[in-house]
This record gives structure tokens, sequence and C-alpha cells, in this order.
């Protein structure tokens, strides 16, 4: 936020301005704080106005909406899709399949025997994908045993769980801006302006905590990931916290772990954009399906 002063004839009127990304848009917000101010005045004008600020940015929160009875029912007749009573999960078996696509999806190249090896003990890590095998391995386990609400603390935990031994940042949340770039270095999203971040997460936790129980899993489990990836609240790291996070919300609703394929990335990403640019969540919860259908088939 900045302070901007216009001039109109002796006069000198000062407002403060903010500019915003949601999607592929900018939105630029600017209130009146008075005319001909001294620095004391214009100090405490403009810190009411920051708080007001941030208030309205809020009204352009995806998650600030309630379902109605119907819509309630037409997603749950939407996850009917999928019989989630027969499958049965292996849990060694998903750990390691999981762990090999959430990496690889990011750009480890530690291939799927290696990973075995890796979460088997039967060879050490030697560089930090290799540590990350085996960190994104004891996440899995942590959050299998986790019987907790959701929460900024668990967030926290499980980056830095997955990244205390190879990053610096673990655990923390970012003060830098950050954007997320195609193969061909196109920018395909910008994560929310820093300052906000923590103030963003603790919504969303709250939002989480609020509808949990009251909507329909998988549109639940998907919110709450899409979110988390919207805010990007990580300098690095991100998108595997965020696909922890959605087993979080599966396993705490009862429902089976999903594990998101690295062939069907750029399907995935598509799922996200379109969230991201326009609020749609069909497409990310029909892609979840065909998830659990490949994984359980």
């Amino acid at each position: 936020m900045f302070v901007e002063i216009r001039r109109q004839g002796k006069k000198s009127k000062y407002y403060l301005v903010h500019s915003f990304r949601i999607g592929s848009s900018v939105r630029r917000i600017s209130r009146y704080l008075g005319s001909d101010l001294d620095q004391k005045t214009l100090e405490k004008l403009k810190s009411r106005a920051e708080a007001i600020i941030l208030e309205q940015i809020k009204e352009h929160n995806p998650l600030e909406f309630e379902l109605t009875p119907d819509e309630i029912k037409s997603y749950k007749d939407f996850e009917k899709k999928i019989e989630i009573e027969h499958f049965h999960t292996d849990w060694n078996r998903f750990t390691k399949e999981f762990v090999y696509n959430t990496n690889a999806i990011e750009g480890s190249t530690v291939e799927y025997p290696e990973v075995k090896k890796l979460i088997d003990k039967k060879e050490l890590p030697r560089d930090n994908d290799e540590i990350e095998t085996v960190e994104v391995a004891k996440a899995i386990e942590y959050l299998k045993n986790y019987k907790g609400k959701l929460s900024i603390n668990l967030i926290k935990k499980l980056h830095f769980i997955c990244f205390g031994k190879t990053k610096h940042f673990a655990g923390e949340f970012r003060n830098v801006e950050v954007v997320v770039k195609d193969g061909a270095g196109n920018i395909i999203h910008q994560g929310a302006p820093a300052q906000y971040v923590k103030n963003l997460l603790e919504d969303l936790v709250r939002w989480y905590n609020n509808h949990a129980k009251r909507y329909p899993p998988l549109l639940i489990a998907a919110l709450l990931h899409n979110q988390f990836e919207k805010i990007h609240p990580f300098q690095d790291g991100n998108g595997r916290v965020g696909r922890l996070l959605l087993n979080y919300s599966l396993l705490f609703n009862k429902y089976p772990p999903l594990n998101i394929g690295l062939k069907d990335r750029m399907k995935y990403y598509e799922a996200l954009q379109k969230f991201d640019r326009s609020g749609d969540i069909k497409s990310t919860l029909k892609f979840l399906i065909s998830q659990y259908r490949k994984q359980y088939r």
C-alpha cells in the first residue's frame, strides 16, 4: 500500500492506494484520507484505512460463500460417482507412490525404484532430492496419525517435516513475492502479496474448520487444496504441502488417501488454473475422481 497525493488547487488530497491480483486481473482500491494533513494525522488515518482495505480484499476471497441445501445435495450426488467403501489402502505402497509422484511433479529426479529403496532404508540419501524423498514419507506418516483440526501450526509443521533438512526457510511463511511459471517460462500463477499471506491462511483455516463436516468430503478437500495453492504461502514447496493438505482433509472425513499421478500433471495444472481464474471447482472434482479410479481400480 502507498499514499498518493493529488493536487487540487492549493489543496493536497491524500489517498491510501493498494493494487492486488485476482486470477489474471489486477484490482485497485483507494481510500480518501483527507486534505492538507500533517504527518502525525496522516499516519493515524493511514493505519485505520489499511484495516478497512484489508476487509475489502476479503470480499474477493472465493471461500466467502455458503452453499444452499440444494447445492450441497448436488455435490453429494457428484461424489456418488466413486464408491469409497470399496477402496482399500495399502499404506506402504501408497506412501511410495505418493512420494514419487508428488516430488516428481515438482522436478525431483529420483526414480521410483530409488524411492522404494530410500523409504525401505536400503539406501541412504545422498542429495537434496533424495533427502526430501525420505522426509515427505515422514510427513505422510505424521498425517496418518494426526487427529486434530486444521491449524496454522499443522501447515507449518508439514512444510518443516518435508524441507527442514534442505531449505533454510522450512516452516516459515515467505516474505518475498512468488510466481509459478510453466516450462516455457510463462507466468501461470502469482501468489498472494507476502504481507497478506498470514491473514489469508488464518481466514482459510477458520473457514475450513467451520465447514469441514458440513460440506461433502471431496468438495471441502478440493477447496482447501486449491485455495492453499492460490495463496502460495511458502517460498518453495507449496505443491507438496498442498497435496498433503488435500490428504489431511480426505482422511479427516474418513476418505481414503489420494495420489496425483505425474502422468496427469498437465490436467492437474489445468484444473488449478480454472479455479484460480474463475472459481471453477467442478474441474478439480472431476480430476480427483479420475485419480481415485486410477489408484483403486
